[in-house]
C-alpha cells in the first residue's frame, strides 16, 4: 500500500504533525470520493445521505431543520436546501408542528426509508472492500486517536 508521500509525490514533510494533517485531509477526500461513487446510482449526495440517515435514526420522530443542521457531519451544508431537494424526490415531507404552528417538522417517508436502506448497504459494501486491511482493533485505535486529536 502506498504511503502518503507516494500518493501525493511529496518526499518529506516539515514534521510528523504536518504529515498526519495532510494524510487525514487526503484520506477524507478518498473516503468521500468512494462514498460519492456508491451513492451515485441512488441520486444522492453525501449531505443528502447524511440527512436521511439522521431522520431514519429518529425512528419516526420528526426533526426540525435546526436539529438536522446541528447533527450533520458537514456543518457548511445548507440543510434547508438539502431538505427541499429530498422533498422533491419524495424522500421527506414537511409538516406543521402540532404544538407550535411556526415550526416545520421534517419526516422521512417510506420511499426515503427504502432508498436510505439500499444506499447504506451500498456504502457499507464499498467501505468494506476498501477497509479490508484494517481490523476492528485498528478501527477502535484510529477512532480513539481521532477523538483525542479533536480534543
Amino acid at each position: 500500500m502506498p504511503s502518503i508521500e507516494e500518493e501525493i509525490r511529496q518526499p518529506s514533510f516539515r514534521s510528523p504533525a504536518h504529515r498526519t494533517q495532510v494524510n487525514i485531509i487526503y484520506t477524507a477526500a478518498w473516503i468521500n470520493q468512494n462514498t460519492t461513487q456508491a451513492l451515485r446510482p441512488f441520486g444522492l449526495s453525501i449531505q443528502q445521505f447524511n440527512i436521511l440517515r439522521i431522520l431514519r435514526g429518529r425512528n419516526g420522530k420528526p426533526a426540525t431543520v435546526k436539529l438536522l443542521t446541528e447533527r450533520m457531519l458537514d456543518k457548511m451544508s445548507n440543510a434547508s436546501r438539502l431538505v427541499d431537494k429530498l422533498k422533491e424526490k419524495g424522500y421527506v415531507r414537511r409538516q406543521e408542528c402540532e404544538t407550535d404552528r411556526r415550526r416545520v417538522d421534517i419526516v422521512i417517508t417510506e420511499e426515503g426509508l427504502d432508498v436510505i436502506r439500499r444506499a447504506s448497504e451500498a456504502v457499507e459494501e464499498t467501505m468494506a472492500s476498501h477497509f479490508g486491511n484494517l481490523t476492528d482493533d485498528d478501527f477502535d485505535e484510529l477512532s480513539t486517536l481521532l477523538d483525542r486529536l479533536r480534543g
